[in-house]
């Protein structure tokens, strides 16, 4: 079976920073492009930042500066790394396979709040 198991969330203060952490298991991790989507509530999800086969990345608007997006294939692990961040980076984030088969994770909380 396909898992994206999240963790790193939690509760930081504006300015702090954070790292996500997403294990896959039940892959061939390294052939699919991989990304963080979030959900605030009373919002749509949507796209933080993916990260592609070639490593190749691409952000939000919102994030950009901010945020990176990384992968090891060795670990089946994406990250994402956030900084500066901002009350209204709180959210619900979630780890996303794309390919035929997409597939997401459970879900981590980011709270930013002082």
């Amino acid at each position: 079976q396909v898992q994206l198991v999240e963790s790193g969330g939690g509760l930081v203060q504006p300015g702090g920073s954070l790292r996500l952490s997403c294990a896959a298991s039940g892959i061939i991790f390294s052939v699919y492009t991989m990304g963080w989507y979030r959900q605030a509530p009373g919002k749509q999800r949507e796209m933080v930042a993916t990260i592609g086969r070639l490593r190749n990345s691409n952000y939000a608007d919102s994030v950009k500066g901010r945020f990176t997006i990384s992968r090891d294939n060795d670990k089946n692990t994406v990250y994402l790394q956030m900084n500066s961040l901002k009350p209204e980076d709180t959210a619900v984030y979630y780890c996303h396979k794309d390919g035929a088969r997409p597939y997401w994770g459970q879900g981590t909380q980011v709270t930013v709040s002082s």
